[in-house]
Parts: C-alpha cells; structure tokens; sequence
C-alpha cells in the first residue's frame, strides 16, 4: 500500500491532541513531514483569510447566525476583488526573497 505525504504548518488546529492521535493512528497511511515551529507561512491563502476577516467585523449588521455568516463569507470571497489575487501572486518573488535573506526567520511579510 502507497503512503501519502502530508505537510501542514503549526497552527492549532493542526497540533491539536485529536488530529495527532488520529494521525498516529493512521501512520501507515500518512506520512506527516515534519515543520519548523516559527516558519514564515508564505501561503497567499492566510492574506486572503484576513481580507474577508476584515470584511465580516465591518458588516453592520453582524451576522447573527452561523447561516447568516455562511452566506456572508460566500458573497465576500466571491467578491474579492481580482486585483488582490494579483497583488497576492506578484508579491510572491519578493517574499521568498525576504524569507531567504531573514535565513528562514521572520521577514516581515
């Protein structure tokens, strides 16, 4: 049977107990790369999180339901504008560059 290779940073809710345990039980199925604790996470995605973050705390009203926040974050994201993506996927060279010239460590971005 083939393993599959599994990468994910340190958030929480990727260290927590349950997903260790259920990774730990499932060793032969995944294999978990290891991750170093204060990596820079360079993934445009997290830029795109805070955005709509940004976006839902300026609503008024607030959501005021878990359906009502649902369909919120929907319309949010389907309205980012395609200009953010650009600015996400230009910005790429220059955070990898930052990234290597902090030797891994924080680099601003």
């Amino acid at each position: 049977m083939l393993t599959a290779v599994h990468w994910q940073d340190n958030a929480r809710c990727h260290t927590a107990r349950s997903v260790c345990a259920w990774f730990e039980e499932h060793q032969d199925e995944f294999t978990v790369l290891p991750w170093p604790a204060n990596s820079p996470d360079l993934n445009p995605i997290e830029n795109l999180w805070d955005h709509l973050e940004r976006v839902v705390r300026a609503m008024v009203p607030q959501p005021r339901n878990l359906a009502q926040l649902a369909t919120e974050l929907e319309s949010a994201w389907l309205n980012i504008p395609m200009n953010t993506f650009r600015n996400l996927i230009n910005s790429l060279p220059a955070r990898l560059a930052a990234v290597r010239s902090a030797k891994g460590g924080y680099s601003g971005f």
